[in-house]
């Protein structure tokens, strides 16, 4: 499950998107539930917005079930995620994220892409509060043996997902693509604590 990633360096380039927050700080532990970046398309443009990680659209009145996460297999037709699925996509950028393997003791992992920035597949729902509007996120997760991971999307997929023209068809598709090769690194147990965010997350075991 993926439930903590990081991003903690980005380049020029993605700084210039429009939405990036001049206050936006690097993080190494980022969890459900924290205030993260969704790269959206707006009015034919890219744009970032700071949102909250876990899904909560307008109709859901308990705000402790909001769930961090869809299914591929299952979030076109489940009514929490389905008219997002059809209507609100997004991607969130990362450095890496983190797994936990092991039976009797588990061990957190770090992996992480070709490239510097990866990019999960993600749906989006606005949400008022008190007269004003926030955006929130859920991750799209495929399985991967017996955990469960991001979708991660390359630069065509991205696109066809940002895009609100995509057909239903393409994007069901995109959902059983295959994922690309990551890299990955045993970790000391630092990062266990979801209140530590710094560098020392990554410590090599």
């Amino acid at each position: 499950m993926c439930g903590r990633y990081a991003l903690f360096r980005w380049s020029p380039a993605f700084a210039a998107t429009p939405g990036f927050p001049a206050d936006q700080m690097p993080h190494w532990n980022i969890s459900p539930n924290a205030q993260v970046l969704l790269l959206r398309e707006v009015n034919g443009a890219r744009q970032l917005a700071r949102v909250r990680w876990g899904l909560t659209p307008p109709w859901l009145t308990d705000l402790s079930k909001t769930p961090a996460q869809a299914r591929a297999e299952t979030l076109a037709d489940q009514p929490m995620f389905r008219d997002a699925f059809r209507l609100r996509r997004g991607l969130l950028p990362a450095n890496g994220f983190y797994e936990w393997r092991g039976a009797a003791r588990k061990r957190p992992y770090w992996l992480t892409g070709e490239a510097p920035t990866l990019y999960f597949a993600a749906l989006w729902e606005a949400y008022p509060v008190e007269g004003q509007v926030y955006l929130s996120t859920a991750v799209v997760t495929q399985a991967a043996a017996t955990h469960r991971r991001p979708m991660l999307l390359d630069e065509a997929g991205q696109a066809a997902w940002l895009n609100p023209e995509t057909p239903l068809e393409t994007l069901r598709a995109l959902l059983d693509s295959p994922q690309p090769p990551l890299r990955e690194r045993v970790l000391a147990n630092l990062v266990n604590d979801p209140k530590l965010d710094a560098p020392e997350c990554l410590t090599p075991a």
